[in-house]
């Protein structure tokens, strides 16, 4: 297990002071990413690599989100590696070891030459050690399934402030997209999101949802009708 420790800072929170939702993401996918820096395979190897791990899905459980000046620590380790994929969990816990957040990941080994996905070696395994049972957590499926009636809600063109490392639209900043579609002040208790096309700077996003009984299914769309991601929000 890797892991570190901060402080909810007020940069990373909502209306409510509490940690917003991309806030929230953001802390797991540092995790992981510290996690490669420190043991030798991060950014710079993987670009001398002509490699990058890329994210399928997430299914995130929010138990509680911390509030502003809070201390929480936040940990990550790999469960299963399988051909082209990694299977990863996350969780962060408040200053006394209690669960805010329970997570699980898919990822996908990529070539940056072809731009397809390659079989994950040996060598690309071998540094996270061995794999850990996964958290104790319900799991869902990888795939989110789309109501066959959605409603156009909304539409966001691209901005730089958007992008990653791989020039792509962040993970975390589809499901930011996706919150609008909720009412104000709801709180989400679950975030599932697949990852099926990267957006990149200038695309425009349309945004199509449904919703019952408090599940809101937001799918994330080009002009021609390709998915960038769909999106699954849970509230109370």
């Amino acid at each position: 297990m890797y892991s570190f420790e901060s402080r909810v800072r007020y940069s990373e929170t909502d209306t409510n002071a509490l940690l917003s939702v991309t806030g929230l993401m953001n802390y797991l996918q540092d995790c992981s990413i510290f996690q490669s820096e420190d043991i030798g395979v991060g950014l710079s190897y993987l670009e001398k690599e002509k490699k990058a791990w890329l994210l399928s899905s997430w299914q995130i459980q929010v138990l509680r989100r911390p509030s502003i000046g809070e201390r929480i620590k936040i940990a990550t380790w790999p469960y299963d590696f399988k051909g082209i994929y990694g299977m990863r969990n996350f969780a962060m816990y408040d200053s006394e070891g209690n669960y805010l957040v329970k997570a699980n990941s898919c990822w996908f080994l990529t070539s940056t030459v072809t731009g397809k996905p390659i079989r994950a070696e040996e060598a690309d395994r071998a540094p996270y050690g061995e794999t850990e049972p996964r958290i104790p957590m319900e799991e869902a499926p990888r795939k989110i399934a789309l109501p066959a009636e959605m409603k156009k809600v909304g539409e966001v063109r691209i901005m730089r402030h958007q992008l990653d490392t791989n020039h792509h639209v962040n993970n975390a900043q589809y499901v930011d997209i996706a919150c609008e579609a909720l009412p104000e002040g709801a709180a989400i208790r679950e975030i599932r999101a697949e990852y099926k096309k990267a957006a990149v700077l200038g695309d425009e996003v349309s945004l199509y949802c449904a919703v019952h009984d408090g599940v809101y299914v937001i799918s994330l769309r080009s002009g021609d009708g390709s998915i960038y991601a769909n999106v699954e929000l849970k509230t109370e």
